[in-house]
């Protein structure tokens, strides 16, 4: 797709609202998280104009599961013509409905929804709903996403910080200045977080920011990223690590994993 996919695109059920409460009808209604399907969605160009026209119509029509249906296309196709109709299912109670308008809004970036998705991300008590948004944050770079994103992989529960860490690689895509405050946060996650794929998407995001780093910031990524290659007790995140680190194509870099492997220290 064309947003960036971390490698992580899993996560655990965690919510910060009642479970009990929201278990039966997101397993009935999100048997497959739209997060997951949006990686798997093959657009017919033939088809996409009377697709968009019937999304149109259904969101236009109120009930719940016309919305639902409303928002799968939406989560699929762009039509700015959308943006009005989703904007208001923000503020719906239903948190599946937020939570599908998010991943809409994700889909179709724009610049109205900036504002109520920051503020989804900081008061919505629903975790489900902040993972949608720390996923759709990452297509609006040039808005001012950096510390939310930031703060959201410093404090929330593991499934937003998993996302938080793979939008903060677009987010600090902007600058240097921007990079650097993003890679400063995704060093510190790759050490500390407790969370195994949280630290592999922090690992992925920092390969992808390096190009945007001033030369000292590259090398305490590279020396971090071979810390945890070798170190981390997690193998998905030592993985991941080495793959970040032979996608810099860096001679000097590759040149070291290779001596790693002669000595015995990497297989």
């Amino acid at each position: 797709m064309p947003e960036s996919v971390p490698p992580f695109s899993t996560s655990p059920a965690e919510l910060g609202f009642d479970p009990e409460l929201l278990a039966g009808e997101l397993a009935e209604e999100l048997a497959v998280d739209l997060l997951d399907a949006l990686d798997t969605i093959e657009l017919s160009s033939a088809d996409i104009a009377a697709e968009c026209d019937l999304g149109l119509e259904l969101l236009a029509l109120g009930r719940h599961e016309d919305r639902m249906q409303g928002l799968r296309i939406f989560c699929e196709h762009r039509d700015p013509r959308a943006i009005p109709l989703l904007l208001p299912l923000l503020e719906t109670s239903c948190p599946i409905l937020r939570m599908s308008a998010v991943y809409a809004l994700g889909r179709n970036p724009d610049r109205r929804s900036v504002e109520p998705l920051l503020s989804l991300l900081q008061n919505d008590s629903n975790g489900y709903v902040r993972k949608a948004v720390a996923w759709s944050l990452g297509n609006y770079p040039e808005a001012p996403v950096l510390l939310p994103l930031i703060r959201a992989l410093q404090v929330d529960i593991a499934a937003v910080r998993l996302w938080a860490a793979g939008s903060l690689a677009d987010a600090g895509s902007t600058g240097a200045a921007k990079a650097d405050q993003a890679a400063g946060q995704l060093l510190l996650s790759l050490r500390i977080d407790s969370e195994p794929a949280v630290r592999s998407n922090s690992a992925w995001s920092l390969g992808r920011l390096y190009d945007h780093l001033v030369e000292p910031r590259q090398r305490v990524l590279v020396e971090a990223l071979v810390l945890v290659m070798l170190q981390d007790i997690d193998a998905t995140v030592r993985d991941e690590a080495r793959v970040a680190l032979e996608q810099l194509e860096s001679p000097a870099v590759l040149e070291k994993i290779q001596t790693l492997v002669e000595e015995g220290l990497l297989s």
